[in-house]
């Protein structure tokens, strides 16, 4: 139930590329509200001028730091009797964004709130991949550090689904890498990369494939499309042991070859791992097995 007299919320999505992808309800929203909470103001600022709207209200400053008060904050201007117009970086606010937050709170002191629907990196990714899509999860950014990230990959490896990653441009061979060796290699991708933009690029394959598609750098905006495991699957980790130890002989002998161009042990194991979408830890299993045969003879 509205509160008598206070304003509203509205969660608006904007373009994630394409000032023109912004609608005409957008255009009014903007013109319009009192308060405009921004993740970037710069880019709402540029928005507007892209649309022709003039902004009446104020910006606010909304993101991460310091979310909690914030939100608080907006919640007090709302319940004064002030609209509110909530919107991200790109896409639908609250989707990898602090703006649930804001609506969490909002609803929680009985404020309406409503939704301006439009553009969403998850949806267009999804569309255009070409993947089963009428069932799907979103995982959102994996995990920054390498154990929390493992865990979830291998938690996800039996998942039916279609799953929808955003990833840094930064990470994005690494992922790419330990997704092939959890999920398994030859698990069907799509990357898509500064998706409606001037670069558009989406890239379909393996996982091992894309793995070695981003070793020579990507730029821009990231989502990653990736198939759910298929019915009666085994779990990566079994494939990629099986993998390993049918392959022995030619995982000792790359690495081997890797460590002569210069590499240590540890980093030659991770390339090759990477490259053939198994685990770092089979092919160390698979490599100490054959040194014990007298075969590849990695240095320590």
């Amino acid at each position: 139930m509205k509160t008598t007299g206070s304003g509203v919320l509205t969660v608006a999505a904007v373009p994630i590329g394409q000032p023109a992808d912004g609608s005409l309800r957008l255009a009014t929203a903007l013109a319009t509200a009192h308060v405009i909470a921004a993740e970037n103001t710069h880019r709402v600022r540029r928005l507007a001028a892209a649309l022709g709207v003039t902004l009446a209200g104020r910006i606010e400053h909304y993101q991460d730091v310091g979310e909690k008060d914030k939100a608080d904050d907006l919640v007090q201007v709302l319940a004064g009797g002030q609209d509110v117009l909530l919107v991200t970086e790109a896409g639908m606010p609250g989707v990898s964004d602090p703006g649930y937050r804001l609506v969490a709170a909002a609803a929680a002191a009985g404020i309406t709130v409503t939704v301006l629907p439009g553009p969403s990196a998850v949806t267009a990714a999804l569309a255009v991949s070409g993947l089963p899509s009428d069932r799907f999860c979103f995982e959102g950014f994996p995990p920054r550090r390498a154990g929390p990230r493992a865990r979830r990959f291998a938690e996800l490896a039996t998942e039916p689904r279609t799953m929808v990653f955003f990833e840094s441009r930064r990470r994005v061979e690494e992922t790419l890498g330990e997704l092939a060796a959890a999920f398994g290699a030859d698990r069907r991708a799509v990357a898509c990369r500064e998706l409606t933009k001037t670069y558009e690029e989406i890239r379909r394959g393996t996982l091992a494939e894309l793995a070695g598609w981003a070793t020579a750098g990507v730029r821009g905006e990231i989502t990653l499309v990736v198939a759910g495991a298929p019915a009666g699957a085994p779990a990566a980790s079994t494939a990629s042991r099986a993998a390993a130890s049918t392959a022995g002989p030619a995982l000792a002998a790359e690495v081997a070859s890797r460590e002569a161009d210069g590499l240590a042990r540890k980093d030659a194991i991770a390339a090759v791992a990477a490259g053939r979408g198994l685990r770092k830890r089979d092919v160390y299993a698979a490599v100490v097995a054959e040194k014990q045969k007298g075969v590849g003879r990695p240095r320590r």
